[in-house]
């Protein structure tokens, strides 16, 4: 095609001519084009792998043909009481149960014949019997046409939870996997009535949890520790919550007040200004008019160099401000991201910062290829080291013959993934240990090379505490290494498979990687809700590691509910005052300190009571 249409293969792109770009794009007959071929390969291939990585180069657009509504004409066209489908779930949860009790209550004044009404009646009773579980749970400010890509860990399992509520199951035994994820204090007391719900049923309810309303609510605590890792897995209390306060347990110090999460005083002044005095307009990153999702076309003035917090019940609209909106635009400009940013007029003070880093709690990897030791580029400095030993240069190993991802070194018949995936067909797929190699990933002549007497598989199941003092002599590997250990990742496989970390855990090796760069002191970090699966003693070791990226001159910005976490801040951003319609705008800005005396502020409330304790 070069040759047709007289054009060099060795140019540039940017240098080609639109008229040849879009022929190599779109092709012309004889010449496929990529975008063709693409598409014709997304819809043929029946490999889930293919269809993500092709998925990389495709954007999502609302359909112009029907709005985003997702129905014909047609369909849109049968309505009840003059509302269709459509019109009905895309409000939120609270005001559509609202509808529907009005609805029971008035039938006149919705022009119901007796007949209508008696047809309707059970019908609608079903509905609002569904509606108010999913309140219970402290969903009311979803809609039902929400996509469930969209909805958090936390909201994804008390949709689950609200089912259970709704089957009237007795006998059944419930394990909840931290069900507060993503959940304001204010909204904690519900959940915790509808476990007790669950309980009174007849039925018995296993949360693990580390939110203190939750633990002092249950009937009986068992906690385990004492450390985190090879450092825990003992029985180290068992009894009541009141019994849980008077022991000496790590838990029972932080529930008692006996030790707090507190690294510095909480000023009640202005944020200064990196440059001295008090913040100016200079030192602001602004977003003009963010109108996204339930946002009420605000402007939001974020303080450089500062630990800033978003705060506000669930559904007050922090997620579309930080990810669909300021994360997203960030992206856009500093590296040229495609996806597009949620709705707002203009971003002003970006000429402040020269990086952006978003750190939030998708997977470092969906494959036990991925791991800490790779992810946070570790790795390659083993890889390194262990080429350089004596029986290595012998034997003329470079770097890459320690790799599990390169032939020649790793194992053969697991392709160094020291784990054979079984595809299950209607089930999800399995993996079994690779019996040639027993999980090493590496074939023989690899595993005879050792570095202190270790080798390389060997290296990989150390814990990163343990291999923190196994290369203290190594300040490229101990640098990478302790940023892991100051975040709380301390118990961590360096080789632990990617899919077996938990999101707050993926956040965290994530935030180590990026701690372990070189800092600029004009970076703005992104952090969604990092106190995920934390213990209080891990927040501090966290909250302690954000205070050093800020004294350094960095930025950083994470929506958060936790309280320890808030009142450590510099500046709070709180919005509300409720979730879904009836949130969007900024309620409370200032100190922790001047929050508390805002009436209007959940978050002021409950910080109150923090700083009175």
């Amino acid at each position: 095609m070069a040759e047709k249409y007289n054009f060099s293969l060795d140019v540039p792109v940017k240098e080609l001519p639109k008229k040849i770009i879009d022929l190599i794009l779109y092709g012309n007959g004889q010449f496929e084009g990529v975008v063709p071929n693409l598409e014709r390969r997304y819809h043929e291939t029946d490999s889930e792998y293919t269809r993500k990585e092709i998925e990389q180069y495709m954007i999502k657009k609302r359909c112009e043909k029907c709005q985003g509504k997702r129905l014909r004409p047609e369909a849109l066209a049968v309505t009840v009481i003059k509302k269709s489908i459509n019109e009905i779930v895309e409000i939120s949860i609270e005001k559509e149960k609202r509808f529907f009790e009005n609805l029971l209550l008035n039938p006149k004044s919705y022009n119901l014949n007796p007949n209508d009404y008696k047809i309707a009646q059970p019908i609608v009773k079903e509905i609002i019997k569904r509606l108010q579980f999913l309140i219970d749970v402290g969903l009311d400010y979803l809609t039902l046409d929400r996509k469930t890509e969209t909805l958090s860990a936390g909201e994804e399992q008390r949709i689950r939870l609200a089912t259970q509520l709704g089957s009237q199951l007795t006998g059944v035994l419930y394990i909840l996997d931290e069900p507060s994820i993503g959940l304001h204090a204010r909204d904690q007391g519900r959940l915790i009535e509808t476990l007790n719900k669950l309980r009174d049923l007849g039925n018995t309810v296993i949360v693990v949890e580390h939110d203190p309303q939750t633990i002092m609510a249950a009937d009986w605590v068992i906690d385990i520790g004492p450390g985190a890792g090879k450092h825990g897995g003992k029985i180290i209390f068992k009894g009541t919550p009141k019994e849980l306060l008077r022991s000496k347990t790590l838990t029972g110090d932080y529930l008692a007040g006996r030790k707090k999460v507190e690294i510095k005083a909480t000023s009640n002044k202005q944020p200064a200004s990196p440059t001295g005095g008090q913040a100016t307009k200079n030192n602001y990153l602004i977003i003009k008019k963010a109108a996204e999702h339930n946002l009420k076309n605000i402007d939001v003035k974020i303080p450089l160099g500062k630990f800033v917090c978003i705060t506000g019940v669930s559904g007050s609209g922090k997620s579309s401000l930080m990810n669909d909106i300021l994360a997203k635009a960030l992206m856009r400009k500093f590296y040229k991201a495609k996806e597009e940013p949620g709705e707002f007029k203009e971003l002003i003070g970006t000429e402040f910062l020269d990086k952006v880093v978003l750190v939030d709690q998708s997977p470092i990897g969906r494959t036990p290829r991925s791991n800490p030791a790779t992810y946070t580029g570790v790795f390659s400095y083993i890889r390194d080291l262990f080429s350089k030993t004596r029986e290595a240069r012998i034997r003329g190993y470079r770097p890459g013959r320690f790799s599990f991802n390169v032939k020649g070194g790793r194992c053969e018949v697991c392709q160094g993934q020291g784990q054979i995936k079984i595809e299950m067909y209607f089930l999800p797929d399995i993996y079994i240990e690779c019996q040639e190699c027993k999980g090493k990933r590496f074939n023989k002549e690899t595993l005879a090379i050792e570095y202190k007497g270790k080798n390389i598989a060997e290296v990989l199941e150390m814990t990163v505490e343990e291999a923190l003092k196994f290369f203290i002599n190594i300040p490229g590997i101990y640098h990478k290494l302790k940023t892991l250990y100051d975040v709380g990742l301390g118990y961590i496989q360096l080789g632990q498979p990617a899919p077996s970390l938990s999101g707050g855990e993926a956040q965290r090796v994530k935030l180590a990687t990026e701690l372990s760069k070189r800092a600029t002191g004009k970076t703005l970090y992104i952090l969604d809700e990092p106190t995920t699966g934390l213990h209080p003693d891990d927040i501090k070791k966290l909250v302690w590691v954000l205070r050093n990226l800020v004294d350094k001159g960095n930025t950083v910005l994470l929506t958060e509910h936790n309280i320890d976490i808030i009142r450590n801040s510099d500046w709070i951003i709180d919005l509300g005052p409720e979730g879904g319609d009836e949130g969007g705008d900024i309620i409370a800005i200032g100190t922790p300190f001047e929050i508390t005396k805002n009436k209007k502020s959940y978050t002021g409330h409950y910080l109150k009571q923090v700083f009175k304790s």
